[in-house]
């Protein structure tokens, strides 16, 4: 690590415990949209496998739920448009940080420049960073949104890089997707950690990460 002057995380599944989140946050629509049901723990599984670990489109997720759930009234259930706001003001407060992220920043921090990388609207990432009050630790943050871009394009990574005035090879990126986050760091010349979360490594992949961990933690040790 002695040549490496920058460390850049992914948000989802790396920082912040995505699954946890939306978890917590479907939790919530289940009470507030299917109280009438005695028990929506099946719908409750329903509906996060149908959000794909959050690579469906919402509007999508949601015009699967108006048409396939059993809603109290037909006639009146909610339109896409009401249950994408209802997610604007609610994913965001149901963040959830992995276990020793903050711990995890918080040493990065000390030692190198800082940075994060995530796909994603500009509102909700930053909505997500901001109600877990990470922004002060990082350099620099790139949206996909804002950047015009996404991973696993080269050039999100790219700006990054820019913006703190580094080079490739002085770059360590952490993130969960093998494609979107090791691959794609690693098509600019990146040095890379897999984080094993729940997308599986794929064996076409040829951007073989420095390390593989299981736990964000893990980083302590290996910084």
């Amino acid at each position: 690590m002695e040549h490496i002057k920058a460390v850049i995380f992914d948000l989802d599944n790396t920082l912040l415990d995505r699954t946890t989140t939306f978890r917590k946050f479907a939790e919530g629509f289940m009470k507030q949209y299917f109280a009438h049901i005695e028990s929506t723990d099946l719908w409750l599984e329903q509906m996060i496998e149908r959000d794909e670990d959050g690579y469906k489109n919402k509007p999508v997720l949601f015009a699967e739920l108006l048409s396939e759930f059993p809603w109290n009234n037909e006639q009146n259930k909610p339109l896409v448009d009401d249950l994408m706001k209802y997610y604007a003001e609610n994913y965001v407060i149901s963040a959830v940080l992995m276990e020793q992220a903050e711990e995890v920043i918080a040493y990065a921090k000390e030692k190198y420049k800082t940075g994060i990388i995530t796909n994603g609207r500009n509102a909700v990432q930053y909505g997500k960073i901001d109600h877990l009050g990470l922004r002060e630790y990082f350099d620099v943050i790139v949206v996909s949104e804002e950047a015009g871009c996404k991973k696993p394009d080269p050039r999100i990574f790219q700006v990054a890089l820019e913006r703190l005035n580094v080079k490739p090879e002085e770059c360590l990126f952490i993130g969960d997707h093998p494609i979107n986050d090791v691959e794609g760091a690693h098509t600019l010349g990146m040095h890379t950690i897999w984080m094993r979360v729940n997308q599986p490594w794929c064996e076409a992949n040829k951007a073989k990460p420095l390390h593989t961990i299981n736990q964000i933690g893990e980083l302590l040790r290996i910084m």
